[in-house]
């Protein structure tokens, strides 16, 4: 799903404009993406939550040169799934 499609089934859902809504949706992903990076936990009840973790500095091989390559520590966003989703999931699954 594309973020048009989110604005596009959100405003159709509430009778209200595209424009506003996209204004929303944009105000909701800006204030998510400041708060990871001051990196504070993000909960969206009964969808999941969103943080931030700490990756370790790593040696590894280039497949295609065969040269030892250290990588360096860095940040990655992690995300779990709320009990509802991941059993809506399953049971969509079966």
């Amino acid at each position: 799903m594309l973020k048009k499609d989110l604005v596009d089934k959100v405003s159709g859902e509430l009778s209200m404009q595209k424009q506003d809504v996209s204004l929303a949706v944009d105000i909701m992903l800006e204030t998510m993406a400041a708060a990871l990076v001051e990196e504070r936990r993000i909960e969206l009840r009964g969808f999941g939550s969103f943080s931030v973790r700490a990756r370790k500095p790593r040696s590894t091989k280039n497949p295609r040169t065969g040269k030892i390559m250290d990588i360096p520590d860095r940040k990655t966003l992690h995300f779990t799934m709320s009990k509802s989703l991941k059993e809506a999931l399953i049971s969509e699954k079966e």
